[in-house]
């Protein structure tokens, strides 16, 4: 599983984890959200988030 960081707040979005707040189960792959995803923290685009960890 891999782990994906904000530019701009240093959120990590862990796919181990997901992001059950947003409705993003545990497991899901980053490439498997939705396109229209945000930064939970500062709202920043799927985008805008950077591979840190394989």
């Amino acid at each position: 599983m891999r782990r994906y960081q904000c530019r701009y707040c240093s959120h990590v979005y862990d796919e181990r984890l997901g992001d059950p707040d947003s409705g993003i189960a545990p497991g899901t792959r980053f490439e498997d959200i939705p396109d229209d995803w945000m930064c939970p923290e500062c709202g920043a685009a799927k985008s805008d988030y950077d591979l840190i960890a394989e």
